[in-house]
């Protein structure tokens, strides 16, 4: 096909060529939405600095079927593990009192990271609808790899799930249907 032809359809054609994108939300939006229809949460905490982070937004949060999955099915947030931002969760408060918005690069730990347990970055935190923690997974997650939770986490599947060799059982009898 010719330059001037495969231009003329980028132009035409924009949103073929725009990356999925999930509608990320606030913790606070998310608790509230909670309330007038009840979902699951999800939740990447990341830092600027962390390389990991970076390629699980790019070739797994960006990935169509996953961001159309996630939309459909829980409220999305995203958490600066690093940040300045307030948060209420829980009956408490929680802020970075140490931050220092001249940092290049690591910054103090914000106290809700801390309250979560999360020992490393990127994580995904699962919570239920009425916003009680299910479960973190620490470290860089694929398309397929993240299907698997996602799916086990909204269908309550992991109710059914009481030891290593259940899990064992699920994760054979999965099947992926997400495009990488």
């Amino acid at each position: 096909m010719a330059l001037s032809k495969k231009l003329f359809l980028i132009l035409l054609f924009p949103t073929l060529f725009i990356q999925a994108q999930i509608n990320w939300m606030s913790l606070e939006d998310a608790l509230k939405a909670q309330h007038s229809e009840p979902r699951k949460i999800i939740m990447d905490v990341y830092t600027t600095w962390c390389g990991p982070c970076k390629m699980l937004d790019k070739n797994t949060f960006g990935n169509p079927d996953v961001s159309a999955y996630i939309n459909a099915n829980y409220y999305a947030v995203k958490f600066n593990a690093e940040g300045n931002e307030m948060i209420s969760f829980g009956g408490y408060t929680f802020q970075n009192p140490d931050y220092d918005p001249n940092k290049k690069g690591r910054n103090s730990r914000h106290q809700f990271t801390n309250y979560l347990g999360v020992r490393g970055y990127p994580s995904i935190l699962f919570f239920d609808e009425q916003a009680r923690l299910i479960t973190p997974l620490v470290g860089y997650y694929n398309v397929s790899q993240l299907e698997l939770y996602l799916k086990l986490f909204v269908n309550d599947d992991y109710l059914n799930i009481k030891s290593q060799t259940d899990f064992t059982l699920y994760y054979k009898a999965f099947v992926s249907t997400f495009k990488i």
